[in-house]
């Protein structure tokens, strides 16, 4: 029986990141991938221009026609820049008991753009964290949801704790930032795992959050647990950038469909 996943997240009309990759990332790890488009995001991997929201009541729209016709598997949400927005996902999705819900709390943008407001930050965390199965948050996110200021791997094991312990959901906390590198920490269940992944020398990273987090989602779909999810998702982001695609003037994307084979996948 096909899986099916959604998405709940902004645009990304350059394709590396938001919705455009989430769709792309589903569709490789092999779930049927649908959207609901919160935000339209005029940026590229030079930075973001400009934000234009959905409203609350078309949002609900979109999740109502995907969830009476076609019910997910699972569902990632992505950037949510305002309260109105975040409570009504949360509302939806409770109403339709989604499962295997998978929080990426976007709050920056790779080129370093503000995409969430100072208020939305606090309904995230009580309205949307509670319901996830695993949110992933990087570094500077965590630091904001924790309060906590992340200089090691230690601080990092503390701070992943600390938020799950407060909003009692699973906690996947990337590495990054000079920190860590590669490696993320789960903190599930009152313990704590350590997932590492090999250095990749490639400054392309645009939208490497996003992608991790959909192909999470769509393992979690597939019926893997959620150890097991993360795992074949940090591989399948390894092969993205170990593609070493190189578009764009800024932080370029990378190549999603890196293991892509046959006819239809031919160049001339």
């Amino acid at each position: 029986m096909t899986k099916t996943a959604l998405s709940i997240a902004g645009t990304d009309p350059s394709g590396g990141a938001g919705i455009q990759a989430d769709l792309k990332t589903m569709t490789m790890n092999g779930v049927f991938a649908m959207s609901a488009i919160t935000a339209l995001v005029a940026q590229n991997t030079t930075g973001v221009r400009e934000i234009v929201e959905m409203t609350p009541e078309f949002l609900g729209q979109q999740i109502n026609a995907v969830f009476e016709d076609i019910p997910p598997d699972a569902v990632k949400t992505g950037m949510v820049a305002s309260c109105g927005l975040i409570e009504t996902i949360a509302e939806r999705l409770r109403f339709y008991r989604a499962k295997n819900i998978v929080v990426d709390p976007v709050m920056v943008a790779t080129s370093g753009g503000r995409l969430i407001s100072e208020e939305a930050v606090e309904t995230l965390k009580t309205h949307l964290l509670p319901m996830a199965a695993v949110a992933t948050p990087n570094i500077p996110e965590a630091e904001i949801l924790s309060g906590m200021t992340i200089y090691s791997q230690s601080d990092i094991a503390a701070a992943a704790k600390w938020i799950s312990d407060t909003y009692g959901c699973a906690v996947l906390l990337k590495g990054g930032h000079n920190i860590c590198d590669a490696n993320d920490f789960l903190y599930a269940d009152r313990a704590g795992t350590w997932f590492y992944g090999a250095h990749i020398d490639n400054p392309n990273t645009h939208g490497t959050g996003c992608t991790l987090s959909s192909a999470i989602a769509a393992n979690l779909a597939k019926g893997f647990d959620l150890p097991t999810s993360i795992r074949r998702a940090k591989d399948y982001l390894s092969g993205a950038l170990g593609a070493m695609l190189d578009l764009g003037r800024g932080r370029g994307p990378m190549q999603h469909n890196f293991n892509l084979t046959g006819e239809f996948a031919r160049e001339a």
